[in-house]
């Protein structure tokens, strides 16, 4: 059981963890500062702020990291409240992108796209250190290219990670562990949920989460609506981060992270009963289980995403936001 389920767990779900952090600060590095100022810029109604938050997320590949740095924002007073709504919903979105790439199947790339990734990663290095002017054309383009390739490589280590949590399937299978998990959630599909917002909140990643579970589909281990129900939990789970970043900071950025925890546990509570529904749709647009997967969670952050929206441009989110800026207004600077 050590060798055959906890070593590629724990070593597949480290490794994606580390991919994932190497991909998004790789990105961040690149283009963060830039689309910082974008979503300061573009967020002057709900719907702009939900399109630019898509676009970042999917960018930056870590809808955590944008409720995150939204709260940041919001504590230093850079964005008011009303404004971070329409970005909470744009991240549930653009993350979206990560579990559609894995649904492509282009695992058993994660090797060959590591070492040209690496390749390319060493030459750029190289190439930097050998020119005689630290300036120029060539030496700004040499910048990118390092971390280009260094995201590249955050994905190729995604893919080889998700070839190892995808073994665990028949032990699992073997040893009565997804019987007895079939057994609790044929009663409710709510414990499937359960079950994936907890792993999301141990892993702080809902993408792990999704991954491993597209894979348990995939092999015929899992059935399809238990891995929807988990999909749908990891929305959920993924608030802890949000919600511990939120400690210590302003009222309104506690009212973000809080947003952020209502909007996808009431989303939950709404698709649940809906899971068939959910399948079918996905079903419709890919006969494969574990695309399938991939495809409801789109469905399910699109779909909550646009129903939560008109309630963004409630005048009563403006009028906390306003009571809130004019409360910092009224803070004497201090003296040094």
């Amino acid at each position: 059981m050590f060798r055959e389920i906890i070593v590629p767990v724990t070593f597949g779900l480290a490794l994606f963890l580390f991919g994932m952090k190497i991909m998004e600060t790789a990105l961040q590095a690149w283009a963060g500062p830039k689309l910082i100022k974008l979503l300061h810029a573009s967020t002057r109604t709900p719907w702009t702020g939900l399109l630019t938050s898509t676009g970042v997320t999917a960018v930056l590949q870590s809808s955590t990291a944008m409720t995150v740095m939204t709260i940041g924002l919001v504590n230093a007073g850079l964005l008011s409240y009303a404004q971070s709504l329409g970005i909470i919903l744009g991240g549930n979105i653009g993350t979206c992108l990560t579990t559609e790439l894995i649904a492509l199947d282009i695992s058993g790339l994660g090797i060959p796209l590591f070492l040209l990734s690496l390749l390319l990663w060493a030459t750029a290095v190289m190439g930097e250190e050998l020119l005689p002017i630290k300036s120029g054309r060539l030496y700004n383009l040499l910048r990118p290219v390092q971390l280009g390739s260094l995201a590249t490589g955050g994905f190729s280590l995604i893919m080889i990670a998700i070839r190892w949590m995808q073994s665990i399937g028949p032990a699992l299978e073997a040893r009565g562990i997804i019987g007895w998990l079939l057994g609790h959630a044929a009663d409710s599909l709510l414990w499937g949920a359960a079950a994936g917002a907890i792993l999301t909140a141990l892993v702080h990643s809902s993408a792990a989460v999704i991954a491993m579970t597209m894979g348990l589909v995939g092999t015929g281990v899992l059935p399809i609506e238990l891995g929807i129900a988990m999909v749908i939990g990891s929305n959920v789970g993924t608030c802890l981060t949000a919600w511990i970043a939120s400690i210590g900071g302003t009222k309104s950025g506690k009212f973000v992270a809080w947003s952020h925890i209502i909007l996808n546990v009431l989303g939950a509570l709404l698709f649940l009963p809906f899971i068939p529904l959910l399948q079918t749709a996905a079903a419709w647009l890919s006969s494969d289980p574990s695309t399938q997967i991939a495809h409801t969670q789109t469905i399910f952050n699109v779909t909550c995403s646009l129903l939560a929206l008109p309630v963004c441009y409630l005048p009563l989110w403006s009028r906390m936001g306003n009571s809130q800026m004019d409360h910092m207004s009224t803070i004497p600077p201090t003296t040094h």
